[in-house]
């Protein structure tokens, strides 16, 4: 089995093997944000018919999906956001296990999803830092979801700018596909992802894992 999964990943061929990279990062960052969007829905539903009900992933006073839930951040647009997640995660996961199956999407279809991801990969950010720095909490749901969202988004990103699916000038698109065939978009995901995690230990410290 595993050696199976290793030629999997493996395949001599660079692009397929790139693809294949791609698409399973894509796929496995939509499934666990549609998971975090199903529980965050959950719970919103729960918040909203009881305000005072307890969440199982409220455990102190810094870790708290209740306080970041009854935040007015928590549903800008006049419904849960993580409604939004339920939406478009299936897309993502289709697309994903598409792609794996070797079908070519159209360019157009992939220029518009990169637009619509990259805006979901800008409010996800936004709300990490409105929970950081304006409520002062956390929730993990959410940080599932920010951290998800990222893999989905440079995985998209990574494809998109290899198949030229973006319109980009010659110039910049030339320089960006040298920028990926050495991997630095890779480099700058884990980069970012450790900053990520490393700003909360920075901001809370200790009282981040106090019960």
């Amino acid at each position: 089995m595993f050696s199976n999964i290793k030629a999997y990943f493996t395949h001599e061929d660079k692009r397929i093997r790139d693809n294949r990279w791609i698409f399973t990062s894509m796929l496995v960052g939509a499934v666990f944000s549609l998971l975090a969007a199903f529980v965050l829905s959950s719970e919103a539903i729960d918040i909203a018919k009881n305000p005072d009900a307890s969440l199982s992933c409220s455990v102190n006073v810094i870790i708290n999906c209740a306080t970041v839930a009854k935040h007015p951040s928590a549903s800008l647009l006049g419904f849960p956001n993580s409604f939004l997640g339920l939406m478009a995660e299936p897309v993502v996961i289709t697309v994903a296990i598409a792609g794996l199956a070797g079908v070519r999407f159209p360019r157009k279809f992939l220029f518009a999803a990169q637009l619509v991801y990259t805006l979901g990969f800008l409010f996800a950010y936004y709300l990490f830092f409105v929970s950081m720095f304006v409520i002062q909490a956390i929730c993990p749901w959410c940080l599932l979801v920010t951290l998800s969202t990222t893999f989905v988004f440079f995985s998209m990103t990574r494809y998109n700018i290899r198949e030229d699916n973006l319109y980009l000038p010659k110039r910049v698109a030339k320089r960006l596909k040298a920028f990926i065939a050495k991997d630095y978009d890779k480099m700058l995901l884990w980069a970012l992802v450790v900053a990520l995690l490393a700003s909360l230990i920075l901001k809370y410290g200790p009282d981040l894992f106090a019960q």
